[in-house]
């Protein structure tokens, strides 16, 4: 609800605005992307994604082709390099390449890999997977989890 136009509470009033901590963190780097009912938090890299209805957390990585609705993302407690990278089995921090999201809460630090699909289309409500578990016919990504590169839940 924060995300629409006429959401409950204003964060931008004059006279009361709401602010957050100071993290110092560089500006959100959108490229290419159609958002629509978005908030996007800073020191974000969004690359020819299409997000909508949702709010995106600070450091969050979303690679390009992804689609995000209806969903809350809560970013990350650090950057992480190229580098870093151990292995070519290595899901980077934040969310692949053609990765398809609607009613998932990502929690901080987790990995969904490439072409991941987390959508719920058989309406699950109750149900725990590998990386994730669906409460009230919502997926959740916990805190440092793994969704693998290709899952479809």
């Amino acid at each position: 609800m924060l995300t629409r136009r006429d959401a409950p509470f204003n964060f931008y009033h004059p006279t009361r605005p709401i602010y957050t901590h100071t993290r110092f963190l560089p500006p959100s780097k959108l490229a290419g992307c159609d958002l629509n009912n978005a908030l996007i938090a800073e020191g974000c890299f969004v690359e020819d994604a299409a997000i909508s209805d949702s709010v995106v957390g600070i450091r969050a990585s979303i690679g390009a082709g992804t689609q995000i609705a209806r969903s809350i993302l809560l970013g990350a407690d650090y950057y992480e390099a190229p580098e870093d990278a151990d292995s070519d089995q290595h899901v980077p921090i934040g969310v692949g390449r053609n990765v398809v999201l609607d009613r998932v809460i990502v929690d901080k630090n987790a990995r969904i890999g490439d072409r991941a699909r987390l959508v719920n289309d058989a309406r699950v409500d109750r149900a725990d997977g590998p990386g994730y578990y669906i409460r009230n016919g919502i997926i959740v990504v916990p805190k440092d989890g793994l969704i693998p590169p290709g899952t479809v839940v």
